[in-house]
Parts: C-alpha cells; sequence; structure tokens
C-alpha cells in the first residue's frame, strides 16, 4: 500500500497538484526542464492506487533510459509501491516477448545483440562494399540502420527514404551521400541476412517482434492488455512510430493513459523520434486534461533566463512548450568565454575545476558537455594534466567491473545477516572498508544516503539497498561515479549537475547538420542540466545560439 495521501501531496504547487489529482485519464502534461515531472508522475500513480483507480501490477510506466526508469521505481518504493512496473520500451517489450515466445513462435529464444558493430563490420565485408570498418562508419551505419528499422523501412526502401528525409552522412571518404546510401542500403540487407543466419535479433527486432506478436495473435495481447492498464508515458516528445505503433497496442481501445513531453526538448528526430505524437495528443483524445508545469526547481533565475531567451530565439514558446519560471534563487550570471584555439578552451575549463574544486570541494557536481564525443578527448586529457578525475559516460559498463561485482558479492552475503546497531548504513560502510577509498565505494555510498534520504528508516534495509542494486545492474543503470563527468549533449539529456562547462559552443559544431532547430532544441536541453552555475565557452567562430545570450 502506498503511503497516506498527505505525505503524496505534499510541497506540491499548484500545477504539480493538479496533474498528481487526475488520476484518470487521458492526461497530457506538458513539463519544462526541471520543474520535477519525475516526481510529480510517480506521486500520481500513487494517489490513484490509494484512491483504488488502479492495482500497482496493473501499472506500466515507460520512459526512454534506463536510469530515467531506475529512478523512477526507486521514487516509487519510497512511496510505498514495490510491484509497480517502470521500464524503458525496449525492455517491456523483450520482457513481454520473452514471456510469450514459446506460445507466439515456439522454438529457443534468440540471442540479442547488445552492439551491431561485430555484425556490421561483417556485413560490410559481405555487401562488398567500399566503406571503411572505423568505429566512426560503424557507428554512423548503425545510426541509420536504426532509424530505418524504427520507421519501418525496408533494406529496398532505405536510399530513397533517405534522400527524401535529407539524411547526411559523416562516413570518412570522399562518396557523395547518394553512393554511401546505395553503399548502406546494401550493407543493410547483408546485416538482416547475417542475423537470420546465426538467429540473432537486435533492439529494434525486439520492438518489430513485440508488435508484430501482438497484431498477429489476439490472445497475446488480450493478456497483455489485461495485465497493464494502467499506463504513463515519460518523455513522449521521443517517441517514435514503431514506439507509438507499439503503444496503441497496449493501450487498446481504452484512454487511460498519462503521457508528459516538452516538444523544446525534442532532440532525437535524426532517430526517428517525432514529438507529432505529443503535438497530436488533443486531437486523438480531445477529452484530454492538458496541464503544464512551468515552475522550474533545477535552476537559478540567471540560468532559466537564458534557457527563456533561446526558446524566443527559435520562436518555440507555443502550446507544447513555454517559458519557465525559477522558483530557486539568484546565482551567477552564465559566463560566455572565447579561445582562439580548442587547447586554449581547453585548459582554461581545467584551471576553473581545479579552482572550483578548491573552493567547494571535490564531490563537487561539475559537467563538460560537447556536441560530439570527439571533443571530449581533449578535455579527458587537460583534467587528467591537473590531477581531476573524470569520467566519460557510458564508457565502461559500471557493473561489468570485477572489483564491482566483488563488492557486490560482500553486500549481498552481509544482507542475510542481522543488523548490527539497528543501522544498516553503518553496517554498508562497514563490509565496503576493505575495498578502500575506490570511486565505486564512493558511488555505493551516495546511492545508500540517497536511499537513506528519500525513504522511511522502516523501508529501508540493506536488502533492500541490496535489490536496488541488482535492479540497477540489470537495466545498467550504474550509480554517480566521482570526478567529473564528460559527455555529450545527447548523453546529458535527463541528468543534472551543480556546474555545467558547456563547451565548443562554435560555429559549424553547434549547429552540425541541417536541422538548425533540433540542433537549437539541443542547445536548450544542454543549458537546462545547470543548477547553480552555467559556463558556455567556444573557439573561432561564435555559434549563432549565442547571439540570443545577453
Amino acid at each position: 500500500m502506498a503511503i497516506d495521501n498527505a505525505a503524496i501531496l505534499a510541497e506540491l504547487d499548484s500545477d504539480q497538484l493538479a496533474v498528481v489529482k487526475a488520476i484518470t485519464g487521458p492526461v497530457c502534461v506538458i513539463a519544462g526542464a526541471g520543474t520535477g515531472k519525475t516526481r510529480v508522475i510517480t506521486n500520481r500513480i500513487a494517489y490513484a492506487i490509494n484512491a483504488g483507480v488502479t492495482d500497482p501490477t496493473k501499472v506500466l510506466a515507460l520512459t526512454f533510459t534506463a536510469k530515467a526508469a531506475g529512478e523512477m521505481r526507486a521514487r516509487l518504493r519510497a512511496l510505498g509501491i514495490s510491484n509497480a512496473s517502470a521500464r524503458t520500451f525496449h525492455s517491456a517489450a523483450l520482457k513481454q516477448l520473452l514471456y510469450f515466445w514459446p506460445y507466439a513462435f515456439g522454438g529457443q529464444f534468440p540471442s540479442l545483440l547488445t552492439t551491431k558493430s561485430g555484425f556490421i563490420s561483417q556485413a560490410i565485408t559481405r555487401a562488398e562494399v567500399a566503406i571503411p570498418a572505423q568505429v566512426n562508419a560503424l557507428r554512423e551505419i548503425a545510426s541509420e540502420i536504426e532509424w530505418a528499422k524504427v520507421l519501418e523501412i525496408s533494406p529496398d526502401e532505405y536510399v530513397e527514404s533517405a534522400l527524401g528525409a535529407g539524411r547526411t552522412l559523416r562516413i570518412p571518404n570522399n562518396k557523395p551521400d547518394k553512393a554511401n546510401f546505395e553503399d548502406i542500403s546494401k550493407v543493410y540487407q547483408a546485416y538482416e541476412t547475417l542475423k537470420q543466419q546465426e538467429r540473432a535479433i537486435d533492439f529494434e527486432d525486439v520492438l518489430l517482434l513485440t508488435v508484430g506478436m501482438l497484431e498477429e495473435d489476439r490472445d497475446v495481447r488480450e493478456r497483455v492488455r489485461d495485465q497493464y492498464r494502467y499506463l504513463t508515458v515519460d518523455e513522449y516528445q521521443d517517441v517514435s512510430p514503431l514506439q507509438q505503433r507499439l503503444l496503441n497496442l497496449w493501450l487498446g481501445n481504452r484512454d487511460d493513459i498519462c503521457v508528459v513531453g516538452d516538444a523544446a526538448q525534442t532532440i532525437y528526430s535524426f532517430a526517428g523520434a517525432s514529438s507529432a505524437f505529443l503535438l497530436g495528443f488533443t486531437t486523438r483524445f480531445p477529452n484530454a486534461q492538458v496541464i503544464r508545469l512551468s515552475r522550474g526547481y533545477r535552476s537559478t533565475p540567471e540560468i532559466i533566463g537564458t534557457a527563456n531567451a533561446i526558446l524566443r530565439q527559435g520562436g518555440m514558446i507555443g502550446e507544447h512548450s513555454h517559458e519557465l519560471a525559477s522558483m530557486n534563487e539568484h546565482g551567477a550570471k552564465p559566463e560566455i568565454a572565447k579561445f582562439d584555439s580548442n587547447a586554449g578552451e581547453a585548459n582554461y575549463i581545467a584551471k576553473k575545476i581545479s579552482e572550483l574544486r578548491a573552493k567547494s570541494g571535490e564531490h563537487v557536481e561539475v559537467a563538460i558537455l560537447t556536441r560530439t564525443n570527439a571533443q571530449l578527448d581533449i578535455f579527458e586529457r587537460e583534467l587528467r594534466s591537473a590531477g581531476i578525475e573524470s569520467q566519460i559516460k557510458s564508457s565502461e559498463k559500471f557493473f561489468e567491473r570485477i572489483d564491482v561485482r566483488d563488492a557486490m558479492r560482500v553486500i549481498r552475503s552481509a544482507s542475510v545477516l542481522p543488523t548490527e546497531g539497528g543501522n544498516w548504513y553503518d553496517d554498508l560502510v562497514a563490509v565496503l572498508r576493505p575495498f578502500g577509498d575506490t570511486d565505486y565505494v564512493h558511488a555505493f555510498l551516495a546511492l545508500a544516503k540517497s536511499m537513506q534520504e528519500s525513504m522511511e528508516d522502516s523501508a529501508t534495509t540493506l536488502r533492500t539497498y541490496l535489490r536496488e542494486l541488482e535492479d540497477r545492474a540489470e537495466q545498467n543503470n550504474p550509480p554517480t561515479l566521482p570526478g567529473v563527468v564528460l559527455s555529450t549533449l545527447h548523453a546529458a539529456k535527463g541528468l543534472e549537475w551543480d556546474h555545467v562547462f558547456l563547451a565548443g559552443v562554435s560555429d559549424g559544431i553547434l549547429p552540425m547538420g541541417n536541422d538548425v532547430e533540433e540542433e537549437r532544441r539541443l542547445f536548450y536541453v544542454g543549458l537546462t542540466r545547470a543548477k547553480n552555475q552555467l559556463h558556455l565557452s567556444y573557439s573561432g567562430t561564435p555559434s549563432p545560439f549565442l547571439s540570443g545570450i545577453n
């Protein structure tokens, strides 16, 4: 049973309160960056359970990253709900596909590709095309295949579709895009053939197969619809046509759905995402409640003012995105620094971070954000030269590290023993002490402290903590490691830091490609990751986006 309603409704503003109390669908929440949407939608689920509108086992909350899904599950547990399902689209589809595979398809479940690069490299050889099997080229081809598959574009249709969509490629050869599209079409076909021969599927296949299963098998479809009757979709502006098709199958002719999104944060159009479903929600559901969250609780008025300026600059203020008002105290005005070279920019940022850590402590939250992965290398080197620990987001998988697995084994053993002195956190500190002052120990303890602060003492034990870790391991959602975070703007979506250095804001880099408006939205997302201080920098010619900032 969820905690009492008084606790669920406590400290909510009037708009947030309206969302939480709108417990029957359809509901559309337009939520700007840092407006507390995750708290609101999880509290809404808890409030609905208390009201008897739904059973927790009938809840399916969908989002786009393992980290976001993990945060939703943690918040639901803090509200006393441990058996509601909060997953990514792919995770939810995979769970259903695995369960019904023997019934719907028969035979052994295929192997699931966690990365496409190996198969794509083989496909290039089979297709006999002149594409260098370099990391950047493989990544580019993988992105094109993923785009085609989420839009259900076959290899034969790919060239015409890519030309019609104005796709651009960054493949290290001198061929025109049309010639590369033709080569990719051949690689795409060879890739699909290779998967069939090896009885393998990729993550896009998971969605396609689940859609096919639900469309073709009425019994399976009805069983799934009976299982999940209360749907919530976060980051709805990033839904692809294939994901929307799957969502329609889950929903059926019901309207008990709540979607949350912000058109100003649509940054995955290149991957097939479309804000059209958010924009057209009230057309599909004319009786939908539309509620806007416009009070920002993440960033200072100065940072939000800068973000609002970018919204105005791009004409992005409208029915599905709006200016925010900061609820926080005033802070420093965002800084804009110009440099003659990338090296000078990196050196300056490393010095600024050194000064910041000397003043505020080593554990202050700092991130350097760039448009591309390649830009991060120079910052990593400069930080290393300055003796500053850093981590590139999405590098080595945290839970696959041997030292991390050893530590979890010890935590698992300790979780079955009685708590000494009545404090599970002290027990955790004790069992981790032999592992020393390492990054993962700091990460484990920071997560434990966060759980201790967010959950009632009676609801938290070492076993509860272990379940959280195991849940995160399953979803590849690691706790936050210490050190400066290095991340691309896309990978930073949904995250936040006290201090953000948005580097390389130069013409030709940001914006990059033909879709200037999507790049502007990407810039907006980067700005709104900062809580207390925002630093903008560039070398050479400034990005035209900076002209909107005073």
